[in-house]
């Protein structure tokens, strides 16, 4: 006997076809309840790795159950969204060249919430997450079958790789859930281990984000440890190093199309870490909220900036970039004078 097509089973499949043409590259249905890692999130931040974001730990209960956030849902639709491994490196992570996701992501899951709504006849109670709130998304996104965890930490889908933003729009409708992602495809392999130039993964998929080049350049406020530092590089904002050495990106990383809101803006495109560098440390408040509205990297704020730019100089800089750190030494922020002092000490010595 066949059995018969439900209602529910084609707004799924409408839902997810909605979600394709909406921009996003991956989409999935999950179950909310009790989350599959909140054990082990309550273990890391227990061994110190979430460093200075305290925010972490403080909805800790509300993330142990993805129900918790916004009441009386049921569902989570969970996206994904490339933002293009194949384009070259440099010393912007490739996430934060363009517009904030925040904003991208957000606004296409209100409008699929929208279309939901009308779909169905009636007003839909939800909400949409895109990093911004209690809830564990790379959970949720295992659960909706779009891939299993690497031991870089991150996502990885076997189709596209790991270079994608993840979202989640939790909704008030019993949705049948897509079927978890059981497997682990990453093997025997450990490249993202063996390359990250920090060491900050301890071991497979457990990240002492203190010692993350990402963590050190937009989340960290103080002072980076000096031990830390020449193993930045020319890194001026996160990395991306764990992501480019794995297979998965190797084979199956794509290229951003040209009406991608996160190709990267002007001010960022093809310049080199000791360009990018200088006209920081020059940059005025007025001119870094010019030129960087609406961009991700406003997180680490100009201040922050400027003492990521000091230590990169301090590592691939010369002499023609003396004038750019002595002038860093009068900034009212202490950490970009200290940094800036570090950095003229050891183009001096070389």
């Amino acid at each position: 006997m066949i059995a018969p097509v439900s209602v529910a089973t084609a707004l799924e499949e409408r839902i997810k076809a909605q979600a394709f043409g909406l921009g996003f590259d991956l989409a999935g249905i999950a179950r909310l309840g009790p989350a599959d890692t909140a054990d082990a999130f309550d273990r890391w931040v227990a061994r110190g790795y979430a460093g200075d974001m305290h925010y972490l730990p403080r909805w800790a209960d509300k993330r142990r159950d993805t129900r918790l956030p916004f009441p009386g849902t049921v569902s989570a639709i969970v996206v994904a969204m490339d933002y293009g491994g194949k384009s070259p490196g440099g010393p912007v992570a490739r996430y934060a060249r363009g517009d904030d996701y925040h904003d991208v992501m957000t606004a296409k899951l209100g409008t699929l919430h929208e279309w939901i709504a009308a779909q169905v006849g009636r007003s839909v109670r939800g909400k949409a997450y895109v990093d911004t709130g209690p809830l564990l998304e790379r959970d949720l996104a295992r659960r909706a079958g779009l891939g299993w965890f690497g031991k870089n930490t991150n996502l990885l889908n076997p189709e596209i790789g790991s270079f994608f933003f993840l979202g989640a729009l939790v909704v008030d409708l019993e949705l049948q859930p897509g079927e978890p992602f059981e497997a682990d495809r990453c093997g025997t392999c450990t490249r993202c281990l063996e390359a990250c130039p920090t060491a900050a993964l301890v071991e497979p998929r457990v990240l002492d984000a203190t010692r993350c080049i990402s963590y050190l350049t937009i989340e960290l406020k103080g002072e980076i440890p000096e031990p830390l530092r020449e193993p930045m590089g020319s890194l001026l904002y996160g990395c991306d190093i764990c992501q480019d050495v794995c297979p998965w990106n190797v084979s199956f990383a794509r290229d951003l199309p040209d009406e991608s809101p996160y190709r990267a803006r002007a001010e960022l495109a093809g310049k080199d870490a000791r360009t990018l560098a200088r006209e920081i440390l020059s940059m005025t408040r007025e001119q870094f909220s010019t030129d960087f509205k609406g961009s991700p990297m406003k997180r680490a704020k100009l201040r922050g900036l400027k003492r990521n730019a000091a230590v990169v100089l301090g590592n691939v800089g010369t002499a023609e970039d003396r004038d750019a750190l002595i002038g860093a030494l009068d900034d009212p922020d202490p950490p970009v004078r200290d940094h800036a002092a570090w950095a003229l000490d050891r183009i001096s010595a070389r």
